[in-house]
């Protein structure tokens, strides 16, 4: 079997998980390392046994020995790191928030088709089971024709006027950290909205603490979505259908179970 040679780029947290899952899958190879800093890309390469051990971005990604790289910097940041990928021949697959606005993403979009490079964001909670089984009900029409949903996550976070998540500079805030999550939900169950329109409660460091959005669709059909970093009010998500709803667990980006209740039932 022949294995793709995978890269990740910046070597926190979240690339120590990228890294184990990917020793699971048969046909995949992590060949390479890149970090701003030599001395964590050794210390990374050691822990995993990874040959190709760069000491900058640019390295990596003109290195020939890589065919994908796994882009977990922080999302402030993105957009040039996903683009540098892309320029040197690479698939890309970004962490999430995929980017910190839409003319972002529609450049590193326009850019990886024309010329033609696989390009995507590592919405990861779409492949669990959960979420698989959600689309296969969907798909059989179990609750009939889709009208409404609401989809939220949120969480009761330390407030940390000095971390990222309150820096505006470092693209903090509770919508691309949290929102993310039914965003995508809504996204993945209802697609494409019309109109959207928004909310959010602001903190003095210029961040979001909370956010809302109504998202209309042309066909009648209305989604709703909140996410918070000072409450704990999770209530999961809930799609209406003309012949009954399907209940989400929360917290929605790792639901252990799903509920469907009839209307005749």
């Amino acid at each position: 079997m022949e294995k793709i040679r995978w890269g990740i780029m910046a070597a926190g947290k979240i690339a120590n998980a990228f890294a184990y899952g990917l020793s699971t899958l048969p046909d995949a190879e992590l060949v390479a390392i890149g970090s701003r800093s030599q001395e964590k890309a050794d210390a990374f390469g050691e822990k995993y046994n990874i040959p190709h051990r760069h000491g900058s971005y640019a390295a990596l990604a003109e290195n020939p020995a890589v065919d994908a790289i796994y882009v977990a910097s922080p999302h402030i940041f993105h957009f040039n790191d996903a683009m540098l990928c892309l320029q040197n021949g690479k698939a890309v697959l970004c962490e999430k928030a995929f980017t910190i606005n839409a003319k972002e993403a529609r450049k590193l979009i326009d850019f990886a088709r024309k010329k033609r490079l696989f390009l995507m964001e590592a919405m990861w909670s779409r492949f669990l089971p959960s979420h698989i089984r959600l689309r296969e009900m969907l798909a059989q029409n179990v609750i009939g024709e889709l009208q409404t949903m609401h989809a939220e996550l949120s969480f009761n976070l330390p407030r940390n006027p000095a971390g990222r998540l309150y820096a505006p500079e470092l693209g903090g805030g509770s919508l691309l950290d949290l929102g993310i999550y039914p965003l995508s939900l809504v996204s993945m169950v209802f697609g494409t909205p019309d109109r959207v329109t928004g909310m959010a409660s602001m903190s003095d460091t210029g961040v979001d603490v909370q956010s809302a959005a109504v998202l209309a669709y042309r066909d009648g059909r209305l989604a709703t979505i909140h996410s918070s970093m000072q409450t704990y009010g999770n209530v999961g998500a809930v799609i209406v259908g003309s012949e009954g709803r399907i209940y989400i667990d929360a917290p929605i980006h790792k639901p252990k179970y799903l509920r469907l209740c009839l209307n005749d039932q």
